[in-house]
C-alpha cells in the first residue's frame, strides 16, 4: 500500500484518537485500550514499510501521549503527589527526553565557553562576576579559606534567601521558553558561563579543589535542577513553534500542562540544595574529604537517578503492565 493511501484509510481513526487524548472528559479506557492497539500496530506497519516517513514520528508522539491517557485512567495511585512523582513525571521525562540531552548540551557548551573565556581574558571573570564578588573571593583564598562566602548570615537566612532566588531563576529559564525557547536558552547561558568562569578562578588560583568539594555539596542538585529547567522551557517553546499535526492552541495547552509539572518536580531539590547551602557547605573547610565528596556524590546519584534513569525503568514497567491489561 502506498504511504498516502495508508494515511487516508487511518487519517479519520488517528484524528478520533488526539481528540480523545486531548479532552478534558474521562475517556472509557478499554475504548482507548482497543484504539491504542490499532495505533501500535499502525505504527509498527508505518515502520516497515516507510522507515524514513515523517508519519513514524507522528505516530510515535500519539502513542507516547495515549499510553501515559491510558494507564491513568486504568491505575490512578489514592495519593495525587506520589503518582505525580512515582508516575507522571518520569513519564513526561522519558517522553521529552530529547529536550533534555538538548539543554545538557547546551550547559556543556557554554561552561566550556566560560572556561575559555576566562583563560583567555584576564578581565572576563571581573565581568562576569563583579569587582566586588571576585577581590571577596581573593582576600578568602589569601586568608586561607576559599569557600568563607558561604559563612555569611545565618544558616536560615542563608538557606531561605538562596532558595528564593534559585526558584526565581529557575522559573524565569521556564518563563523565557515563550519566547520559542530563545529565552530559556539565554538565560542558561548566563548561568553556564557564570558557573564555568566560576570554577576557573578557583583553578587559576591553585584551590581548585576546595571549591569542588565545597561548591558541588549544594552545586550538584543546584545545577542539575537548572538544566531540567532549561529543558522545560525548550519543550515549552518546541509546543510553539513546532506543534505538527496539532493546532498551535491545542500544542501550546499540551506543552505548558507538560512542562509545568516537570519545572515543579524540581522544586524539592532546590530546596534541598537551598538547604545544604546554608546549612553544610559553609563548613566544607573543616570537613574530611570523605563527608564531602560521599555528601556530594549521594546528591548527584539521588537527582541523576530520578532524571536519567528511573523515568525509563518506569516506561517499561507501565508498558509490560498495559500490554498485559490489553491482552486479558
Amino acid at each position: 500500500m502506498r504511504e498516502v493511501a495508508f494515511i487516508k484509510q487511518n487519517k479519520d481513526k488517528w484524528q478520533d484518537f488526539e481528540k480523545r487524548i486531548f479532552s478534558s472528559k474521562k475517556s472509557n479506557p478499554d475504548d482507548l485500550a482497543s484504539l491504542y492497539i490499532h495505533l501500535i500496530n499502525d505504527l509498527s506497519y508505518a515502520q516497515t514499510y516507510y522507515p524514513k516517513s515523517k508519519t513514524i514520528l507522528y505516530l510515535n508522539n500519539l502513542a507516547a501521549k495515549s499510553f501515559q491517557k491510558i494507564y491513568k485512567t486504568k491505575k490512578e495511585d489514592k495519593n495525587g503527589l506520589i503518582q505525580f512523582f512515582k508516575t507522571d513525571v518520569p513519564l513526561l521525562v522519558h517522553q521529552y527526553r530529547n529536550y533534555l540531552a538538548y539543554a545538557f548540551l547546551f550547559f556543556i557548551a557554554f561552561v566550556l565557553i566560560g572556561v575559555l573565556s576566562a583563560a583567555n581574558d584576564h578581565t572576563f571573570i571581573r565581568l562576569i562576576l563583579g569587582d566586588h564578588y571576585v577581590n571577596m573571593t581573593l582576600e578568602n583564598i589569601e586568608k586561607g579559606d576559599p569557600m568563607a562566602v558561604y559563612k555569611g548570615g545565618s544558616n536560615w537566612g542563608s538557606h531561605i534567601g538562596i532558595t528564593i532566588n534559585n526558584l526565581r531563576v529557575g522559573l524565569l529559564s521556564y518563563i523565557y521558553g515563550v519566547f520559542a525557547g530563545l529565552g530559556t536558552v539565554y538565560i542558561l547561558f548566563l548561568n553556564s558561563i557564570m558557573v564555568g568562569a566560576f570554577q576557573y578562578m578557583f583553578y587559576e588560583q591553585g584551590v581548585f579543589w576546595e571549591s569542588v568539594r565545597g561548591i558541588w555539596i549544594h552545586g550538584s542538585m543546584e545545577i542539575f535542577a537548572m538544566v531540567i529547567e532549561a529543558m522545560a522551557g525548550l519543550i515549552l517553546g518546541a509546543s510553539i513553534l513546532f506543534p505538527g499535526t496539532y493546532s498551535r492552541y491545542n500544542s501550546l495547552k499540551q506543552g505548558v500542562k507538560n512542562s509545568l509539572k516537570i519545572v515543579i518536580s524540581t522544586f524539592p531539590f532546590t530546596l534541598a540544595a537551598g538547604f545544604l547551602e546554608g546549612y553544610v557547605t559553609r563548613y566544607s573547610n573543616i570537613m574530611p574529604n570523605w563527608m564531602s565528596v560521599g555528601i556530594i556524590l549521594i546528591t548527584l546519584s539521588a537527582i541523576s537517578y530520578y532524571y536519567l534513569i528511573y523515568p525509563r525503568i518506569v516506561y517499561q514497567k507501565m508498558q509490560k503492565e498495559l500490554k498485559a491489561s490489553l491482552l486479558k
